[in-house]
């Protein structure tokens, strides 16, 4: 059959559509990039908060009319497996609900699908680790996630993960290892290494955090040239990894940290472990071992119980931190989350009020640390063209979808996936502007050079 498939949501739901549609085309079905050709239109889903829940089902709801009438209407991933029955009571157009244990059944559930025999298929017992093989991937894959493990057992008070993805779970080392060897032969050139908690890696299997070792293996791999670091908890970053990342050049000089707020208080109603001064001495630590690092985090304003007080701390925290990189949410409030039940609920007006704040703080910092880079030369990943000899990349300090870009005048015909020199002329609150120089042939350029 000639399926359609969109998906939303964070890296690891395009990591779980991409094992699902290997499985898919293995069966003999081919994809298709209009949802008015296909046979069977499948959309994988977020359900992680409020806005992503709209987003999912607006998007259900637009190919309910976008597909042909005879076509089968499938919803997979993290909203399925959230509301199965009041999708299922709702939308009347959805034939069949597959949770995120169950990708590795759609082949089968696909071939049975008959008109007017609708079911839900949402196995709460986590699944096993997709093959590898089966992974169907862009043909020229230069740059491409690698799980590390599965679900969460961190329990913050508004995260819904573990009822979700369900408990911790690491993938075996060698699984893993083969996995970037085998991309790695077919072209790929960065790996961003994903999971609910990065840095616990290891921890289940082998009774001890193998993510150092992990990163000192898959260093060894000839033909990767940058690894990235996403989803990383700040009190699980010890020495030994700030070592490993220090003294392996492939390992990029970025990490992902979500530290989610600087006041105490809120940190503890979270459920986080960090403190201020624990954050603090982390940050310090990072930029004293790894040259240049970037650091990436994520914020929630307006979570229940927080003050004026607090909110000044988080504003002053954010100014006085300076990280390199920032997202903030507003706080969604989750029915099935302790947090959800807490008192001193925020109006959202104030919730929103208070992300724009902070924002508007990182945008005069963003600005800062970009017009630092004119005039230095940085190593970027081009990604693809505007036209006109213009090309547009990332550097090292940058990961794909969430984070800065950097483009590119160049009159040589530069392809996505190579990695080149490029000469920094200006700089914008969150984009670069340079000047292409030559192409790398040696190892990553980590400092900025003149």
């Amino acid at each position: 059959m000639k399926i359609f498939m969109d998906t939303l949501g964070c890296p690891k739901n395009v990591n779980d559509t991409q094992h699902a549609c290997g499985l898919l085309m293995a069966a003999g079905h081919v994809f298709v990039e209009n949802p008015g050709t296909a046979d069977v239109v499948i959309v994988n889903t977020c359900g992680f908060i409020q806005d992503a829940k709209r987003e999912s089902v607006y998007r259900i709801l637009e190919l309910t009319q976008e597909k042909k009438k005879e076509a089968f209407l499938v919803v997979t991933g993290c909203l399925s497996m959230r509301y199965s029955e009041e999708l299922y009571q709702e939308i009347e157009e959805v034939d069949l609900l597959v949770g995120v244990n169950d990708y590795i059944q759609l082949p089968r559930l696909i071939g049975e699908l008959k008109k007017g025999q609708r079911s839900i298929h949402c196995t709460s017992e986590p699944a096993e680790f997709m093959s590898y093989e089966c992974r169907r991937m862009e043909s020229e894959p230069y740059s491409m996630t690698l799980r590390i493990s599965e679900g969460c057992d961190n329990h913050c008070t508004y995260c819904v993960i573990p009822q979700i993805r369900g408990s911790f779970r690491s993938r075996p080392i060698e699984e893993i290892l083969s996995e970037a060897s085998y991309f790695a032969e077919k072209g790929c050139r960065e790996f961003i290494l994903i999971a609910q908690d990065v840095t616990l890696y290891g921890a289940d299997l082998y009774n001890k955090i193998k993510l150092p070792e992990l990163l000192r293996k898959l260093c060894q791999i000839p033909k990767i040239k940058w690894i990235r670091l996403m989803y990383c908890y700040e009190d699980r970053i010890t020495d030994e990894l700030l070592e490993v990342m220090a003294s392996e050049s492939k390992i990029c000089p970025y990490i992902d940290m979500p530290i989610q707020h600087l006041a105490d208080g809120i940190l503890h109603r979270m459920h986080r472990r960090s403190t201020l001064k624990s954050i603090q001495n982390t940050v310090r630590r990072l930029r004293e071992k790894v040259p240049n690092i970037h650091i990436r985090t994520t914020l929630i304003t307006g979570f229940p119980g927080e003050s004026e007080e607090d909110f000044q701390t988080l504003l002053k925290g954010v100014d006085e931190l300076k990280f390199e990189r920032l997202g903030v949410l507003a706080y969604s409030q989750e029915e099935s989350t302790p947090a959800g039940k807490m008192d001193g609920q925020i109006p959202e007006e104030e919730r929103e009020a208070r992300k724009e704040a902070v924002m508007r703080k990182q945008l005069e910092i963003s600005r800062i640390h970009n017009q630092a880079k004119i005039g230095k030369t940085l190593e970027v990943l081009i990604e693809g063209t505007e036209g006109n000899e213009t090309y547009y990349g990332r550097s090292c300090f940058d990961a794909p979808e969430i984070d800065n870009s950097v483009l590119i005048t160049s009159s040589k015909f530069l392809h996505p996936g190579d990695f080149v020199h490029v000469l920094i002329e200006d700089a914008f609150d969150y984009d670069l502007v340079g000047r292409y120089i030559s192409h790398s042939t040696g190892g990553t350029i980590h400092e900025f050079t003149k």
